[in-house]
Order: structure tokens, then sequence, then C-alpha cells
């Protein structure tokens, strides 16, 4: 009993250590400038819905917008598509030589994407791909492969190998089965490793910040810079379009919250 009550007070004060900047970041949106500054704290005095409104007049927010849904969008079809075919292939391969498959891309998840940086840029500048969403989406896709093999790999070891070679022997091809047999079976964890990769790629900054220069192709994270200033920063706009960018997320992981704990809850459901 005393182990129950001690561990949901640790909850609790983990609630409130992660509700804490959240409700700072959401009142801070509501607030005037003079109102932050004097009570950064407190509950907007007047409420306001004016900052909403500048940010969208004030800048190509909607365009910002798209241009983060295209990013994000492309990079998580594209990873889906590679990752899923590179695990079944490992799943299939076994022995030795899927192990050193899946240790080469393991490997990847070692390298720190900070020290990618100045050769990505280089490989990038000379393909052409520099300032361009579409080679934004493939360098995305490439640094984030390894996160999306680690982590489909471990769901298609789950996969009935009879069922497999049952339908081998009716004649189906490795391809058949996999669309017919080893995607549907493993649609949870896909739809697991698909949120996870939304939420990485909406919020990144350092790729795009590494690809993208003009003002047009900007993303979310990437446009919020524009409200730092060298000497004064607009924090009640900066924070608005924090809320403006965290809130598809937010959307997104409640419609998919029922699959994404299904995937995560897989591993254990075996036997």
């Amino acid at each position: 009993m005393l182990m129950k009550s001690w561990g949901r007070m640790v909850l609790l004060v983990y609630a409130l250590i992660i509700a804490a900047p959240l409700y700072f970041v959401f009142l801070s949106a509501f607030k005037q400038p003079q109102t932050f500054f004097s009570s950064p704290l407190g509950w907007p005095k007047p409420f306001t819905l004016g900052n909403f409104a500048s940010l969208f007049k004030e800048q190509p927010m909607w365009r910002y917008l798209l241009n983060s849904v295209e990013v994000t969008f492309g990079t998580v079809l594209l990873e889906l598509l590679l990752g899923s075919m590179i695990s079944y292939a490992i799943f299939r391969l076994g022995g030795k030589l899927g192990k050193v498959l899946f240790g080469l891309f393991l490997g990847g998840l070692i390298v720190p994407s900070q020290v990618n940086m100045l050769p990505i840029y280089t490989l990038a500048h000379k393909l052409g791909w520099s300032d361009q969403l579409p080679g934004l989406i493939l360098i995305s896709a490439a640094m984030l492969m390894p996160v999306s093999v680690f982590m489909l790999a471990g769901f298609m070891k789950l996969l009935s190998k009879e069922i497999l070679e049952a339908g081998s022997m009716d004649g189906a091809g490795e391809w058949t089965l996999f669309t017919r047999f080893a995607l549907p079976l493993s649609a949870p964890s896909i739809a697991a490793t698909a949120t996870f990769l939304f939420v990485m790629v909406w919020n990144d900054l350092l790729i795009p910040m590494l690809m993208i220069n003009g003002k047009s192709k900007l993303t979310l994270p990437l446009a919020m810079l524009q409200f730092r200033g060298e000497f004064v920063t607009n924090y009640p706009m900066l924070l608005t379009g924090v809320v403006v960018t965290a809130l598809p997320m937010v959307l997104l992981f409640l419609f998919l919250q029922k699959y994404f704990v299904a995937g995560i809850t897989a591993g254990s459901l075996k036997g």
C-alpha cells in the first residue's frame, strides 16, 4: 500500500513537471506583451486572441504550415515504405546475414546527427538539393532510417513464419507475402512508428536549418526563429507560434493513440 502511494506521488510530481511549462506556454499565447512581462505566470488580463490574428497576418503561416505538412508526410511515407521493406528483408534473411544488416542500421543510431552536418550539407549542395523541400525530405528520411528499421524490425520478428511459409507453398512471391501478409499483420506497429516519426520530423529544427534558406520554404519550427531578435524577442508571439506548431501533433496523437498503445504493447503479446 505504501509503495503504491509513493508511486502515485512520483507520477503526480512528474505530471506537474510536465504540465508547468505547458501551462506557461498556453497562457502566454493569450497575453499582451506588457502583461507577459509584468505577470509571466499569471492569468491573461485581458484575455486576447490578438497574437493569433497578428501571427497569421504578419507572417505567411499558412505557407509554413503547408511546408511542414509536405515535409512531414513525405518523409514519414518514404520512411515507412523503405523501413518496412528493409525490416521485412532482415526478418526473412535471418541468421548471420540478417544480424549483420540489422547491426549496420543499428550503428546509425550511435552517430550523433551533429557529426554528419558537414558531409550532409556538402552532398546536398553537390546534388542540387539545397533549399529544396524534396531534398529536405530525402535527407530527413535517410537520417531517420535507422530509427524506423530499429522499431519495425523488432515488430517484424513477431510475425508467424508458419503463415509466410504456407503462403510460399501456395505460390506467393516475396512481394505478395510482404504486401498481403506482413504489412496487414504489422499495422499497429507501423502506426506506432508513424506516430514517433511524425513528431520527430514535425518538430525537427536541425536538418531544415541546415538545408533551407529561402523564407518561402521555411517549416514551422524554423519559422519560429524569426521572432527572436538580436536585442528584443517577442515572447508572446513566439509562444503563440509554439502553440500553433504543437496543436497538429496533439490532435494526431489523440486520433492515433489506440494504434500507438497497440504497437507499444505488441511485443508483450507473443506466446
